[in-house]
């Protein structure tokens, strides 16, 4: 490569960076899944919602300020693989491609390790695990066949150290959402694929308000180098760059954005 091809940057991130790309988002009905489905929708992806609470195609287009054909909303439990399996199938034969996987579905109880019992372990373990794996089966083989894909996956400062409201079965979730990511990049590199993990910290998303309530959230944020509570657009900010053309050196890897949380 000569100096001048290594200086030359893809085009920055506008309007129609993800033109002609189908991204799938789960938990995008709301918190920063619907962030991050804002964030790729106005950059011109088609986005179709995974989640318990899909809103109605026509609620969603509003929300996401696109045209109804792009958008496309589906009730999924991402825990049941026989739903993941048809939901992704409907998806295809309408779209015929799956080119960005963002896996936002989670769920952060704050019971007292000895007080978790073995079903809330099974689902806390399955929604934010189980999901992302059921997930990533379907996707992959769709974005192999195109050689591109980008697979975005929520893990969260819990997964890099503990959590500050979640339970441990939460802080075991995330940490094992960060070694599916490094597995999944190191297997799926050659065939044009990028699978990497956003570790947000406090933001400030109707879960976040739940474990933390009135004033508590932005207590613990005082704290921080950047004193506040993060927004979701930040992250979806994030994720949206780690699925462009921009990000395609990017792999394995656990971004922090969490206001400088760890470093103090």
């Amino acid at each position: 490569m000569s100096t001048a091809e290594g200086l030359r940057a893809p085009t920055g991130a506008d309007e129609r960076e993800l033109a002609g790309r189908v991204a799938i988002v789960t938990g995008g009905a709301g918190g920063m899944g619907l962030a991050a489905a804002h964030a790729l929708a106005r950059r011109g992806a088609t986005v179709a919602v995974f989640d318990l609470a899909a809103p109605g195609p026509g609620e969603l287009a509003a929300t996401l300020a696109v045209p109804a054909d792009r958008v496309r909303s589906l009730a999924v439990d991402v825990t049941d693989g026989d739903q993941v399996e048809r939901a992704f199938a409907a998806l295809l034969a309408a779209l015929s491609r799956v080119d960005i996987l963002v896996n936002a579905a989670g769920v952060a109880p704050p019971t007292p390790f000895e007080e978790i019992t073995r079903a809330e372990w099974n689902q806390v373990l399955a929604v934010n695990v189980l999901g992302t794996v059921l997930c990533c089966r379907q996707a992959l083989p769709a974005m192999r066949a195109r050689s591109w894909g980008r697979i975005v996956n929520f893990s969260s400062t819990a997964g890099k150290t503990i959590s500050t409201a979640g339970g441990a079965h939460y802080t075991t979730a995330k940490h094992g959402v960060l070694g599916l990511t490094r597995h999944l990049a190191k297997d799926y590199g050659p065939d044009g694929i990028t699978v990497n993990a956003v570790c947000p910290g406090l933001i400030d998303t109707p879960m976040a308000r739940a474990l933390l309530p009135g004033a508590a959230l932005e207590r613990a944020t005082r704290s921080f180098p950047v004193p506040r509570v993060g927004q979701p657009w930040e992250v979806a900010e994030l994720v949206a760059f780690l699925a462009s053309d921009r990000a395609a050196y990017i792999t394995g890897a656990a971004i922090d954005i969490n206001g400088g949380d760890l470093i103090v």
